[in-house]
Protein backbone atom coordinates (compact mmCIF):
# COMPACT_ATOMS: atom_id res chain seq x y z
CA UNK A 1 0.00 0.00 0.00
CA UNK A 2 1.25 3.10 -0.95
CA UNK A 3 1.31 5.38 1.95
CA UNK A 4 2.07 8.63 0.25
CA UNK A 5 -1.50 8.50 -0.75
CA UNK A 6 -3.13 12.00 -0.31
CA UNK A 7 -6.49 10.76 -0.72
CA UNK A 8 -8.72 9.13 2.42
CA UNK A 9 -8.32 9.96 6.27
CA UNK A 10 -10.54 10.69 8.87
CA UNK A 11 -13.29 12.28 8.38
CA UNK A 12 -13.82 13.64 12.39
CA UNK A 13 -17.03 15.65 13.59
CA UNK A 14 -17.82 16.51 17.50
CA UNK A 15 -19.69 12.95 17.80
CA UNK A 16 -18.01 10.52 15.72
CA UNK A 17 -15.28 9.57 13.36
CA UNK A 18 -15.26 7.82 9.68
CA UNK A 19 -11.77 6.00 8.99
CA UNK A 20 -11.44 5.87 5.15
CA UNK A 21 -8.44 4.41 3.50
CA UNK A 22 -8.44 4.37 -0.46
CA UNK A 23 -8.11 0.71 -2.20
CA UNK A 24 -9.40 0.83 -6.01
CA UNK A 25 -9.77 -3.28 -6.51
CA UNK A 26 -9.71 -3.92 -3.88
CA UNK A 27 -5.94 -4.59 -3.84
CA UNK A 28 -6.19 -5.43 -0.01
CA UNK A 29 -7.78 -8.36 1.77
CA UNK A 30 -8.88 -6.53 4.31
CA UNK A 31 -8.37 -3.04 7.00
CA UNK A 32 -8.35 -3.02 10.78
CA UNK A 33 -8.07 0.03 13.23
CA UNK A 34 -5.94 -0.44 15.88
CA UNK A 35 -6.80 1.74 18.56
CA UNK A 36 -4.32 2.88 21.42
CA UNK A 37 -7.44 2.85 23.83
CA UNK A 38 -10.04 0.70 25.55
CA UNK A 39 -13.06 0.33 22.84
CA UNK A 40 -15.01 -2.64 24.52
CA UNK A 41 -17.32 -4.26 22.39
CA UNK A 42 -16.90 -1.79 19.31
CA UNK A 43 -16.42 -2.82 15.50
CA UNK A 44 -12.73 -2.21 14.30
CA UNK A 45 -13.21 -4.15 10.87
CA UNK A 46 -13.54 -1.52 7.85
CA UNK A 47 -16.11 -2.37 4.50
CA UNK A 48 -15.33 -1.91 1.11
CA UNK A 49 -16.91 -0.05 -1.04
CA UNK A 50 -16.61 2.96 -3.55
CA UNK A 51 -12.61 1.79 -4.25
CA UNK A 52 -12.64 2.66 -0.11
CA UNK A 53 -12.09 0.79 2.84
CA UNK A 54 -14.34 2.65 5.56
CA UNK A 55 -14.87 2.78 9.55
CA UNK A 56 -17.43 4.89 11.81
CA UNK A 57 -16.97 5.27 15.18
CA UNK A 58 -18.87 6.61 17.74
CA UNK A 59 -16.86 9.22 19.53
CA UNK A 60 -14.82 7.62 22.74
CA UNK A 61 -14.82 9.30 25.87
CA UNK A 62 -12.04 11.32 24.41
CA UNK A 63 -10.40 14.82 22.95
CA UNK A 64 -8.06 13.30 20.71
CA UNK A 65 -7.39 9.56 19.80
CA UNK A 66 -4.40 7.82 18.63
CA UNK A 67 -4.31 4.52 16.14
CA UNK A 68 -2.53 2.65 13.77
CA UNK A 69 -4.10 0.16 10.86
CA UNK A 70 -3.47 -2.98 10.14
CA UNK A 71 -3.38 -4.19 6.13
CA UNK A 72 -4.22 -7.94 5.05
CA UNK A 73 -2.65 -8.76 1.98
CA UNK A 74 -3.95 -10.89 -0.42
CA UNK A 75 -0.75 -13.41 0.17
CA UNK A 76 -1.41 -13.83 3.82
CA UNK A 77 0.88 -10.83 4.70
CA UNK A 78 -0.15 -8.25 7.44
CA UNK A 79 1.37 -5.04 8.37
CA UNK A 80 0.58 -2.27 10.59
CA UNK A 81 0.88 1.44 9.72
CA UNK A 82 0.20 5.03 10.22
CA UNK A 83 -3.04 6.43 8.22
CA UNK A 84 -1.26 7.42 5.18
CA UNK A 85 -4.52 9.97 4.76
CA UNK A 86 -3.93 11.67 7.65
CA UNK A 87 -0.57 14.10 8.62
CA UNK A 88 -1.13 14.01 12.18
CA UNK A 89 1.33 12.41 14.58
CA UNK A 90 1.43 11.42 18.02
CA UNK A 91 5.37 10.34 19.56
CA UNK A 92 5.32 7.21 21.98
CA UNK A 93 7.62 4.80 23.53
CA UNK A 94 7.50 2.52 21.06
CA UNK A 95 6.79 4.55 17.52
CA UNK A 96 4.43 7.60 16.29
CA UNK A 97 1.10 6.44 15.94
CA UNK A 98 -2.02 8.32 13.89
CA UNK A 99 -4.07 11.16 16.24
CA UNK A 100 -7.56 12.10 15.78
CA UNK A 101 -8.38 15.35 17.28
CA UNK A 102 -11.97 15.94 18.12
CA UNK A 103 -13.05 19.60 17.59
CA UNK A 104 -13.07 20.35 21.25
CA UNK A 105 -9.03 19.70 22.17
CA UNK A 106 -6.99 22.47 23.34
CA UNK A 107 -3.17 21.92 23.49
CA UNK A 108 -1.49 23.03 26.52
CA UNK A 109 -0.57 26.91 26.07
CA UNK A 110 2.67 26.07 28.39
CA UNK A 111 3.95 23.91 25.51
CA UNK A 112 4.99 27.47 24.05
CA UNK A 113 6.91 28.20 26.55
CA UNK A 114 11.11 28.18 25.35
CA UNK A 115 12.82 25.07 26.49
CA UNK A 116 15.42 26.49 28.45
CA UNK A 117 17.46 25.21 31.70
CA UNK A 118 20.30 22.69 31.94
CA UNK A 119 21.31 18.93 32.17
CA UNK A 120 24.21 17.50 34.30
CA UNK A 121 24.57 13.42 34.23
CA UNK A 122 24.30 12.04 37.99
CA UNK A 123 26.51 9.56 38.95
CA UNK A 124 24.68 6.88 40.76
CA UNK A 125 25.29 3.37 41.12
CA UNK A 126 22.70 1.33 39.36
CA UNK A 127 20.85 4.37 38.40
CA UNK A 128 21.13 6.14 34.94
CA UNK A 129 20.16 9.79 35.75
CA UNK A 130 20.25 13.42 34.21
CA UNK A 131 19.39 16.14 36.41
CA UNK A 132 17.70 19.40 34.90
CA UNK A 133 18.29 22.92 36.60
CA UNK A 134 16.52 26.18 35.50
CA UNK A 135 19.43 28.07 37.30
CA UNK A 136 21.36 28.48 40.27
CA UNK A 137 20.33 28.14 44.21
CA UNK A 138 18.42 25.91 46.32
CA UNK A 139 15.44 24.80 45.11
CA UNK A 140 12.64 22.05 45.25
CA UNK A 141 13.07 18.86 43.47
CA UNK A 142 10.46 16.49 41.35
CA UNK A 143 11.67 12.95 40.64
CA UNK A 144 10.29 11.27 37.75
CA UNK A 145 10.37 7.85 36.67
CA UNK A 146 11.20 7.29 32.85
CA UNK A 147 12.19 10.84 33.29
CA UNK A 148 13.87 11.01 29.71
CA UNK A 149 11.07 9.55 27.73
CA UNK A 150 8.58 12.26 29.92
CA UNK A 151 11.26 14.97 28.57
CA UNK A 152 11.08 14.10 25.19
CA UNK A 153 7.60 12.75 24.68
CA UNK A 154 5.94 15.12 27.05
CA UNK A 155 8.08 18.17 27.84
CA UNK A 156 8.35 17.50 31.05
CA UNK A 157 11.14 20.03 31.66
CA UNK A 158 9.54 22.73 29.53
CA UNK A 159 6.60 22.52 31.83
CA UNK A 160 8.59 22.66 34.73
CA UNK A 161 10.36 26.11 33.42
CA UNK A 162 6.78 26.94 32.69
CA UNK A 163 6.00 26.23 36.38
CA UNK A 164 5.68 29.42 38.84
CA UNK A 165 8.03 27.44 41.44
CA UNK A 166 11.16 27.07 40.22
CA UNK A 167 12.54 23.79 40.43
CA UNK A 168 15.22 21.08 39.33
CA UNK A 169 14.07 17.27 37.75
CA UNK A 170 15.67 14.62 38.13
CA UNK A 171 15.39 12.19 35.05
CA UNK A 172 15.24 9.14 35.71
CA UNK A 173 16.19 6.53 33.40
CA UNK A 174 15.28 1.98 34.04
CA UNK A 175 17.55 -0.64 33.01
CA UNK A 176 15.04 -3.75 33.37
CA UNK A 177 11.83 -1.68 33.87
CA UNK A 178 9.60 -4.39 34.35
CA UNK A 179 11.93 -5.35 36.99
CA UNK A 180 13.06 -2.56 38.79
CA UNK A 181 9.33 -0.45 38.14
CA UNK A 182 7.22 -3.38 39.62
CA UNK A 183 7.16 -3.37 43.54
CA UNK A 184 11.44 -4.15 43.57
CA UNK A 185 12.44 -3.61 47.11
CA UNK A 186 16.18 -2.98 45.48
CA UNK A 187 14.80 -0.18 43.43
CA UNK A 188 13.09 1.61 46.29
CA UNK A 189 16.18 1.21 48.39
CA UNK A 190 18.55 2.82 45.54
CA UNK A 191 16.64 5.83 45.35
CA UNK A 192 16.46 6.23 48.83
CA UNK A 193 20.85 4.86 49.20
CA UNK A 194 22.02 6.32 45.93
CA UNK A 195 19.81 8.82 44.14
CA UNK A 196 18.66 10.91 46.99
CA UNK A 197 22.06 11.33 48.18
CA UNK A 198 24.00 12.16 44.76
CA UNK A 199 21.30 15.15 44.13
CA UNK A 200 21.80 16.65 47.29
CA UNK A 201 25.81 16.59 47.45
CA UNK A 202 25.44 18.78 43.51
CA UNK A 203 23.04 20.72 44.64
CA UNK A 204 20.97 21.82 47.74
CA UNK A 205 17.31 20.58 47.96
CA UNK A 206 14.48 22.71 49.83
CA UNK A 207 11.17 21.95 50.18
CA UNK A 208 9.92 17.91 50.26
CA UNK A 209 10.74 16.06 47.56
CA UNK A 210 7.94 14.73 44.92
CA UNK A 211 7.87 11.85 43.02
CA UNK A 212 6.01 11.19 39.81
CA UNK A 213 5.92 8.52 36.95
CA UNK A 214 3.39 7.16 34.76
CA UNK A 215 1.88 3.11 34.25
CA UNK A 216 4.94 1.10 36.41
CA UNK A 217 6.80 4.02 36.99
CA UNK A 218 4.35 5.25 38.52
CA UNK A 219 3.66 2.10 40.93
CA UNK A 220 7.24 2.51 41.19
CA UNK A 221 6.98 5.76 43.04
CA UNK A 222 4.08 4.24 45.26
CA UNK A 223 6.25 1.43 46.41
CA UNK A 224 9.12 3.30 46.98
CA UNK A 225 6.93 5.85 48.81
CA UNK A 226 5.80 2.74 50.57
CA UNK A 227 8.56 1.10 51.42
CA UNK A 228 10.29 4.19 52.86
CA UNK A 229 8.37 6.71 53.74
CA UNK A 230 10.82 9.60 54.36
CA UNK A 231 11.16 9.64 50.71
CA UNK A 232 8.88 11.48 48.90
CA UNK A 233 6.52 14.60 50.35
CA UNK A 234 4.15 14.25 47.50
CA UNK A 235 3.51 11.55 44.80
CA UNK A 236 1.98 12.53 41.30
CA UNK A 237 0.63 8.99 39.35
CA UNK A 238 -0.55 8.82 36.07
CA UNK A 239 -2.41 5.70 34.85
CA UNK A 240 -0.47 3.29 37.35
CA UNK A 241 -0.28 -0.16 36.78
CA UNK A 242 -2.10 -1.14 39.73
CA UNK A 243 -3.08 -4.80 38.66
CA UNK A 244 -5.63 -6.14 40.78
CA UNK A 245 -6.56 -9.95 40.08
CA UNK A 246 -10.19 -9.47 40.13
CA UNK A 247 -9.96 -6.27 37.54
CA UNK A 248 -7.12 -7.03 35.66
CA UNK A 249 -7.13 -10.73 34.48
CA UNK A 250 -5.60 -9.93 31.27
CA UNK A 251 -2.27 -8.95 32.83
CA UNK A 252 -1.63 -12.33 34.35
CA UNK A 253 0.71 -12.99 32.03
CA UNK A 254 3.03 -10.15 32.58
CA UNK A 255 5.55 -12.14 34.59
CA UNK A 256 5.87 -9.82 37.30
CA UNK A 257 2.38 -9.40 37.69
CA UNK A 258 2.06 -11.46 41.39
CA UNK A 259 4.61 -9.16 42.91
CA UNK A 260 2.61 -5.91 41.57
CA UNK A 261 -0.68 -7.60 42.66
CA UNK A 262 0.33 -8.74 46.11
CA UNK A 263 1.35 -4.92 46.83
CA UNK A 264 -1.71 -3.63 45.47
CA UNK A 265 -3.50 -6.16 47.56
CA UNK A 266 -1.91 -4.69 50.72
CA UNK A 267 -2.97 -1.43 50.54
CA UNK A 268 -6.42 -2.36 49.16
CA UNK A 269 -6.71 -3.92 52.13
CA UNK A 270 -5.23 -1.88 54.42
CA UNK A 271 -2.88 -4.12 55.71
CA UNK A 272 0.66 -2.37 54.80
CA UNK A 273 2.44 -0.18 56.50
CA UNK A 274 3.40 3.62 54.84
CA UNK A 275 2.93 7.42 56.03
CA UNK A 276 0.27 9.56 54.20
CA UNK A 277 1.29 12.00 51.55
CA UNK A 278 -0.51 14.31 49.17
CA UNK A 279 -1.08 12.27 45.78
CA UNK A 280 -2.51 13.41 42.56
CA UNK A 281 -3.65 9.82 40.53
CA UNK A 282 -5.03 10.97 37.09
CA UNK A 283 -6.01 7.94 34.81
CA UNK A 284 -7.58 8.23 30.96
CA UNK A 285 -11.25 7.84 30.43
CA UNK A 286 -10.61 5.10 27.28
CA UNK A 287 -7.74 3.12 29.13
CA UNK A 288 -7.82 -0.69 31.30
CA UNK A 289 -5.96 0.73 33.71
CA UNK A 290 -9.11 3.11 34.82
CA UNK A 291 -10.87 0.77 37.36
CA UNK A 292 -7.39 0.08 39.24
CA UNK A 293 -6.92 3.93 39.34
CA UNK A 294 -10.19 4.15 40.68
CA UNK A 295 -9.58 1.45 43.51
CA UNK A 296 -5.95 2.55 44.38
CA UNK A 297 -7.12 6.65 44.64
CA UNK A 298 -10.02 5.04 46.79
CA UNK A 299 -7.54 3.36 49.18
CA UNK A 300 -5.00 5.36 49.58
CA UNK A 301 -8.10 7.59 51.16
CA UNK A 302 -8.94 5.14 53.38
CA UNK A 303 -5.30 5.02 54.75
CA UNK A 304 -4.98 8.89 55.25
CA UNK A 305 -3.36 9.57 51.95
CA UNK A 306 -4.74 13.34 51.38
CA UNK A 307 -5.72 11.98 47.66
CA UNK A 308 -7.55 13.58 44.07
CA UNK A 309 -8.41 11.61 41.15
CA UNK A 310 -8.22 13.11 37.90
CA UNK A 311 -9.57 11.39 34.46
CA UNK A 312 -8.33 13.12 31.62
CA UNK A 313 -10.37 12.39 28.39
CA UNK A 314 -7.38 10.29 26.24
CA UNK A 315 -6.04 6.96 27.03
CA UNK A 316 -2.49 5.52 27.81
CA UNK A 317 0.19 7.59 26.21
CA UNK A 318 2.63 10.91 26.90
CA UNK A 319 -0.08 13.11 25.33
CA UNK A 320 -3.07 12.32 27.50
CA UNK A 321 -0.14 12.43 30.55
CA UNK A 322 1.34 15.77 29.02
CA UNK A 323 -1.59 17.30 29.22
CA UNK A 324 -2.69 16.38 32.99
CA UNK A 325 0.28 18.34 33.73
CA UNK A 326 -1.96 21.78 34.03
CA UNK A 327 -2.99 21.82 36.46
CA UNK A 328 -3.04 18.64 38.27
CA UNK A 329 1.10 18.34 38.53
CA UNK A 330 0.95 22.25 39.22
CA UNK A 331 -2.43 22.06 41.90
CA UNK A 332 -0.16 19.09 43.38
CA UNK A 333 3.71 20.92 43.59
CA UNK A 334 2.00 23.43 44.71
CA UNK A 335 0.46 21.99 47.52
CA UNK A 336 3.81 20.13 48.48
CA UNK A 337 5.94 23.33 48.11
CA UNK A 338 3.97 26.18 49.00
CA UNK A 339 2.73 24.27 52.22
CA UNK A 340 5.37 23.00 53.93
Amino acid sequence: MDESTPEGGPLVTDSSVTFRLPDNGPVLAGVRLLPALSLPNAELEFTHGNDCWTLPLNRPPVCRMEYRLQLRHRDGGVEEICDPGNDERAPGAFGDKSVVEFPDYVRPAWLDTPATGEYVDLDVPGITARLWSPGEGPMPLLVANDGPEYDRLAGLTRFSAWFKIPHRVALLQPGDRDDEYSGNPEYARRLARDLLPAVKRLVEVRKPVVGMGASLGGLAMLHAQRRRPGLFGGLFLQSGSFFDRRLDPQESGYSRYRRVTRFVSGIVRGTSKGRPVPVTVTCGLAEENLANNRQMAAALVALGYPTGLVEVPDAHNYVGWRDAFDPALADLLRTVWEGS
